[in-house]
């Protein structure tokens, strides 16, 4: 099994303690987060020998995102220095019926500046097996979409895999302009995670009878958005996150993988989750697909994996998932009770 690469941006996260609002902080937790630096965690919780990619300034904030990573042994070897800002994120959590709100200060941060001069994707492939970004990164202006497709291409040409969490965030760029770019990426995409509503905003792919606001999923719906999905673009496999949202505090979670080849569909169990932090939680699913993926898991088996991963960091402060694949295995297993351990 070769690395592992992740390709985005690692942004500042600036949140008021506990359940505070923006108008009433007066002290503002700080950590670093960022989905596809997200997803690198969790592979290296696992154990797996992953890389992050990105382009962060050379001052003291910029090496404290390095450090983030570098704590739980993501390799940052690749991550080019220079340009003037690490990106912000502020969040403010939220509670019963009353949602979470994010607000960002990304505007010129050294990776939305970066040119396909700043990475060598010939050496950073070197050893690689396979290859993850998010729609987050190429949202982030022409510039950096064209270092994705360069990535991705190149990525094509040695074999190595390519998956893509569509993550649509309407907050970066428009339904249209996110068409026409993931579009272009998709066609060398082998993996592709997606959720009830990105593969309707990005594509125009919507499951019939399905409501996200009412917390209404037709299940079956989704055959019919990964069948479409693998039919426009040819994936190998699409994974396609399930949540019901029953309040801020409360979700009903669970996940579908669609095999291309065999053209069947694995559906999870259910968890019912009390929410301590959601930010995070598509990349924790992500990190435990590619894992499971890489470790030759059965469709089944995949799915289970992902959607535990994923339950388990709803649980936990910050956008990094640390739990162990002994943890996850517990609970796709099938004990939730969350009954101390001694």
């Amino acid at each position: 099994m070769g690395k592992i690469v992740t390709f985005g941006e690692i942004m500042l996260r600036l949140a008021p303690e506990g359940y505070y609002r923006f108008i009433q902080a007066e002290n503002y937790g700080a950590t670093f987060g960022g989905g596809e630096a997200n997803v690198s965690v969790s592979l290296a919780n696992y154990g797996l020998d992953t890389s992050f990619v990105t382009k962060l300034p050379s001052h003291e904030i910029g090496q404290a995102a390095v450090n983030s990573l570098r704590r739980f042994g993501v390799d940052t070897s690749f991550i080019t220095r220079g340009g003037p800002r690490v990106g912000i994120y502020y969040l403010e959590k939220g509670a019963s019926q009353r949602p979470s709100k994010v607000i960002y200060d990304r505007a010129g941060s050294s990776i939305a500046l970066a040119t396909k001069e700043d990475f060598d994707w010939d050496k950073i492939f070197e050893g690689a097996s396979w290859f993850h970004f998010t729609g987050i990164t190429p949202a982030l202006g022409d510039n950096v979409a064209e270092i994705c497709l360069e990535a991705c291409k190149k990525a094509h040409e040695k074999g190595i895999t390519v998956s893509c969490d569509l993550n649509y965030r309407k907050k970066l760029w428009t339904k249209e302009k996110a068409g026409e770019v993931m579009g272009q990426l998709c066609k060398y995409v082998d993996v592709c995670i997606s959720n009830e509503e990105d593969a309707n905003d990005v594509f125009g792919i919507k499951s019939a009878a399905t409501d996200v606001t009412s917390g209404k999923l037709n299940k079956e719906g989704y055959k019919e958005v990964a069948a479409k999905l693998t039919e426009r673009f040819g994936f190998k496999k699409v994974a396609i996150t399930l949540r019901t949202s029953i309040s801020a505090s409360e979700n009903n979670w669970a996940g579908m993988l669609y095999d291309g080849s065999t053209k069947e569909s694995f559906f999870s169990k259910e968890y019912n989750m009390k929410i301590v932090d959601r930010v995070g939680g598509g990349d924790s699913f992500g990190g435990g697909l590619i894992y499971a993926c890489t470790n030759n898991y059965e469709n089944q088996a995949t799915i289970e994996f992902a959607v535990a991963a994923s339950c388990l960091k709803h649980s936990i402060e910050g956008d990094f998932n640390m739990v162990s694949v002994a943890e996850v295995q517990t609970l796709a297993g099938g004990d939730g009770s969350g009954r101390v351990q001694r």
